[in-house]
């Protein structure tokens, strides 16, 4: 283990290049696959498998009266129809992720917004995925032109508009389980503190996977 100085360092993660000796699809599912890889680091070849994710995005909704938009979905691994924000995967490979999140804005909730903002990137589950979520905010709200015909777990969407500060209680009494939902209202909640200044730049690179989409 090696000690970093921390004082004047900028705290931030260290994208890093391996060689790569072995890179095999193992599962290919319904929505997203299994990886195996082989790769040399620090002197050793290292096997990893892991999900092989398009990476996704997601959307923070507030209108003018500083409410967030929530929508409620049943969501089957964890047998729970859990409230969430609108979000979904990056279909296409190389998909720009904002029209990706105008897509499932519009999708989702029937929504467009004039005004879109970057509140952050996170990787999901790092030691067994390569997913990233981009999780934007968006306002100037306004109804789509057409209502969205959804199916499956979609079908049966329920929204619900919340004040930020309540949508925040609820995490904070255990009863929103959603990561992409937590972090969207932190994220939401400290950028509100300081007058929606210091977001990053909107044209911010994909930090994921430049495999992407299926």
């Amino acid at each position: 283990m090696t000690e970093v100085p921390g004082d004047d360092a900028l705290l931030a993660d260290e994208p890093t290049t391996v060689t790569v000796t072995r890179s095999e699809r193992v599962f290919t599912g319904a929505v997203w696959d299994i990886r195996s890889e082989n790769f040399d680091y620090n002197g050793a070849s290292i096997r990893r498998d892991f999900v092989d994710h398009t990476g996704a995005v997601a959307v923070l909704a507030l209108d003018g009266q500083g409410r967030v938009l929530l929508i409620q979905q049943y969501r089957h691994p964890i047998r729970s129809r859990e409230w969430e924000i609108p979000a979904g995967l990056l279909d296409v490979a190389g998909e720009d992720p904002l029209a990706a999140a105008k897509r499932e804005l519009a999708e989702e909730a029937d929504l467009v917004a004039e005004d879109w903002a970057l509140l952050t990137d996170f990787a999901t589950s790092p030691g067994g995925s390569d997913e990233y979520v981009r999780i934007y905010l968006a306002r100037g709200l306004a109804a789509a032109a057409e209502a969205f015909e959804r199916t499956e777990e979609e079908a049966d969407i329920v929204t619900r508009w919340l004040p930020l500060d309540e949508a925040i209680a609820a995490v904070r009494g255990n009863r929103l389980h959603n990561s992409i939902l937590q972090l969207a209202l932190l994220h939401a909640h400290l950028a509100a503190e300081s007058g929606w200044s210091g977001l990053p730049p909107l044209d911010t690179p994909w930090p994921g996977s430049p495999r992407g989409g299926r």
